[in-house]
């Protein structure tokens, strides 16, 4: 019985990445950080959960430095990570995306400065865009204490700036276990450029990017 309630409610799910678009998504130029991250050499890792995962992948994968960037599922269990039911809001997890990037090129508050230009609304909670329920809030998850400190500082720089006009409401969460997403949602922006969100959404995300941002935007997109 309660399978077939999960699929129930996953079919009746309003929004999964696909509603239909209601008005284009703002564009703001972040503040700088004032706290750079200092994160040694090698390749680092930290996730962000910026709404559904097909325009912050397409954004990030579009940045000099990072290496892949990966869709997934983050928290909940292992045997609730599937599309069709994460996106139905009800399971414990949210969208968002792994991202692996070199320091060297690309600092973690570069990054962030990034995403809440271009990808996410951090006066929104529970929804980003279109999409509706708890597992397209947005949030930082860090990977590692000097993003941390480096994600708490950027978000008080964020309160302080004026930059946007209602109460700033993304936080940071704890790691949990990620979950990459189902192979077709890999590179989606990638494989599907005349899909209809991807035109109306994240195009113009990526557009952002690279006018806001040129010396941090790559044309080739870099594939997880």
């Amino acid at each position: 019985m309660r399978l077939k309630l999960l699929l129930a409610a996953a079919a009746l799910a309003a929004s999964a990445c696909q509603s239909p678009a209601i008005a284009a998504e703002s564009i703001y130029r972040a503040p700088a950080a004032e706290r750079v991250a200092k994160e040694g050499p090698g390749l680092k890792t930290a996730i962000f959960a910026g709404g559904c995962f097909w325009g912050v992948e397409a954004v990030f994968s579009h940045m000099k430095g990072v290496k892949s960037a990966v869709a997934g599922y983050h928290g909940g269990t292992k045997g609730q990570a599937k599309y069709d039911l994460v996106s139905s809001g009800i399971t414990d997890h949210v969208e968002a995306v792994k991202v692996v990037y070199d320091p060297a090129v690309v600092r973690y508050d570069q990054l962030l400065r990034v995403f809440f230009s271009v990808v996410a609304d951090p006066t929104l909670k529970n929804r980003q865009g279109p999409d509706v329920g708890p597992q397209y809030n947005a949030a930082l998850i860090p990977l590692s204490a000097e993003q941390r400190a480096v994600a708490s500082a950027y978000l008080a720089k964020m309160k302080a700036s004026g930059v946007w006009d209602r109460p700033i409401v993304t936080g940071i969460e704890a790691a949990k276990t990620f979950y990459p997403a189902e192979a077709y949602h890999q590179d989606f922006a990638k494989k599907n450029p005349n899909h209809g969100y991807i035109k109306r959404w994240d195009a113009p995300k990526v557009a952002g990017l690279k006018k806001l941002y040129p010396s941090l935007y790559r044309a080739s997109f870099q594939t997880g």
